[in-house]
Parts: structure tokens; C-alpha cells; sequence
């Protein structure tokens, strides 16, 4: 016969068990496995643009920045460079960008201005990079008008 006494120490020994397990299955989960991800790669778009540009005009670039998540902290640059022809790079009406330098971009859906300064057909490059080492390149090709 289980007397009264007998059933607390079961239901105590029951307890401190079931208070075992629980401590170590949460002891179990370090913070190195919760992983938050922040890194989200992206696409960049761009709207059809003219494929001629004539000296002295200025083409817009219309493009947006696709990313595959969403993380508030992420900042994204562009940098270019021109390899054939002559010409500016520009957002809105700030200075002309130069080759190779980097610039923050404020927005992911942005315009660029593009300005010949050439009587040849012209050729460069815009990367799109973030603070997380994801890069996009995107080439861009005019050939000259008259």
C-alpha cells in the first residue's frame, strides 16, 4: 500500500525530473545557434533606356534595388567606370561621380544621369555593392548619334 509520504516523494522525484529535462534542453541552445539573418542578397533592375546618345545629351537611368529580404540596417554604394567613350555619371544634381570611387546610395529605387561627352560610342560599368560584400554589375552601352 502507498501511503500519503510515498506519493510526495514520487510526485516530487516526477518533478525535479521533468525540471532536469527542461533545464537541459534550454542550457542546450547556445547563442551561437540562433542565427538572425541580416546578409540578404539582392537584384538590381533597370528600366529600357535609349541604346544611341548623341554628344552634350543626357540619358536617365532609372534602378531599383530588388533584395531577397528585408534588414533596416543595410547600406548600399555604387562605384563605375567608363572604359570606352567619354562621359559623366551623375544622381540628380549632385557633382558628377568619379570612376572607381564609392558613394552611398540614400534610396533603393534611384535615378542616375548619364551625360556624353563624346562623339564615339561609350561603355561602363555601375556596381552596386553592400555593407555585406554582395555586388551586382550592370553594363551600360551607347552608341553615338549625330
Amino acid at each position: 500500500m502507498i501511503t500519503f509520504f510515498n506519493k510526495f516523494r514520487i510526485g516530487l522525484l516526477s518533478m525535479y525530473v521533468l525540471l532536469g529535462i527542461l533545464i537541459s534542453s534550454v542550457s542546450s541552445c547556445s547563442k551561437d545557434e540562433l542565427e538572425i539573418q541580416n546578409d540578404f542578397p539582392f537584384e538590381v533592375k533597370v528600366m529600357p533606356i535609349p541604346k544611341e546618345i548623341a554628344n552634350g545629351n543626357t540619358v536617365e537611368i532609372r534602378l531599383t534595388i530588388q533584395p531577397t529580404g528585408n534588414y533596416n540596417n543595410t547600406q548600399y554604394y555604387l562605384r563605375y567606370f567608363q572604359f570606352d567613350g567619354q562621359g559623366t555619371l551623375q544622381y540628380n544634381d549632385t557633382s558628377p561621380y568619379l570612376p572607381n570611387d564609392l558613394y552611398p546610395l540614400q534610396a533603393k529605387q534611384f535615378r542616375l544621369y548619364y551625360t556624353s561627352n563624346s562623339t564615339v560610342s561609350q561603355s561602363f560599368d555601375v556596381w552596386i555593392s553592400d555593407n555585406f560584400g554582395n555586388e551586382r554589375q550592370l553594363s551600360f552601352e551607347f552608341n553615338s548619334s549625330n
